[in-house]
């Protein structure tokens, strides 16, 4: 066994314990946080007006155009409760159940049944209608009792909405995707005996730029390389070692740190096609949007590299080969945090359902 693999064999725990570690210290502060918010009121604090680009330079804060501004998530009233003494008691307010069709970042089409229908009659029907060009189509409807559900077997419906997804990482919906939209719709309706409540075209393009700007904007991808400070690594040696460790080893070839419950922490590369047998330059990336800030994906990242560059003897560094200092990385993760605060404030938390739909 040579020195390389016993090294690359080493890195194994280190890293897995360092992930724990990271996610055990951000379990803590988030602890902490809440309890500091119940016990004192706080002033309101303007959020700083910069954010990170891909390779740490600081831009303006992007923002959300005035006509895609919404409220906050909706809560559900429950009513007040009053005890034996008489007394009024706060009443208690419970989350809406997540649905998959969202008014935010959907455009959602009121359909109206003349009469209640069956899961299973609706069901082959709107199947037909899962995508139009590269947006998703989702349907959902009203019980008896008033609440709304994905269409499902042994359900009975009085109601019907379809949502179509108005934004992605690629584009905005566009009019010859909602024309389509609508004219299968149509079809489908027409079998149903029901009456789609078309919203005007104009309306949703205007709204489905205005996602797509909002997307376009927080659309942060951050990076670190490890570079070989002598000979390259043999990728065999390398790949092997890497997915001991805890990295998921994909079709195209990426590198990806789960983060424990079916998502990516960050992703490795190591740069040259598989049938290469060296890498001198490996790059481990954070899509930023789609990583709950409680995760430190970025902190886990850089714990990654430094380790990665240690025990193979190489540097951290950026996309023009400088050396990450302490301090830089230490300014970087500041902004990554402010980052997502924004994202918290426009109502699409990083790592959310929403912010899964549309980084996408």
């Amino acid at each position: 066994m040579t020195d390389l693999q016993v090294s690359l064999m080493a890195i194994g725990g280190t890293i897995v314990a360092a992930v724990i570690s990271y996610n055990k210290w951000q379990e803590y502060k988030a602890k902490k946080s809440v309890q500091r918010a119940f016990s004192s009121d706080h002033d309101d604090v303007l959020m700083s007006s910069e954010t990170v680009s891909e390779t740490g330079a600081a831009r303006h804060e992007p923002t959300l155009e005035p006509e895609a501004e919404v409220p906050d998530i909706a809560l559900d009233d429950e009513p007040a409760a009053i005890d034996e003494s008489g007394e009024v008691q706060a009443a208690v307010q419970v989350p809406q159940r997540e649905l998959p069709v969202d008014d935010l970042i959907d455009c959602v089409i009121p359909i109206a049944l003349d009469a209640p229908v069956r899961g299973e009659k609706l069901l082959p029907k709107l199947q037909t209608l899962r995508h139009v060009g590269s947006k998703p189509v989702h349907f959902i409807g009203q019980r008896d009792d008033g609440v709304w559900e994905p269409v499902a077997h042994g359900g009975i419906y009085y109601g019907l909405r379809a949502g179509v997804q108005l934004a992605n990482r690629s584009s905005a919906l566009n009019e010859i995707e909602y024309s389509e939209l609508i004219m299968r719709l149509r079809q489908i309706t027409d079998e149903l005996d029901a009456e789609p409540d078309v919203p005007d075209m104009a309306e949703v393009m205007e709204k489905a730029r205005s996602l797509h700007q909002f997307v376009a904007e927080y659309d942060a991808q951050l990076s670190v390389n490890v570079h070989s400070n002598g000979a390259a690594w043999a990728i065999n040696t390398l790949l092997g070692a890497l997915e001991r460790q805890g990295f998921d080893l994909r079709p195209d070839g990426r590198l990806v740190m789960p983060d424990g419950e079916g998502g990516i922490l960050f992703s490795l590369s190591t740069n040259v096609t598989l049938a290469e047998e060296i890498t001198s330059r490996l790059t481990l990336l954070l899509d930023v949007p789609r990583v709950a800030p409680q995760r430190d994906g970025f902190g886990a990242m850089i714990a990654c590299a430094r380790m990665l560059a240690a025990r193979l003897d190489g540097t951290v560094v950026d996309d023009g080969n400088q050396a990450l200092s302490e301090a830089t990385l230490s300014e970087i993760g500041e902004q990554v945090n402010a980052f997502y605060s924004q994202m918290d404030a426009s109502t699409i938390p990083a790592g959310s359902t929403r912010a899964l739909r549309l980084f996408s």
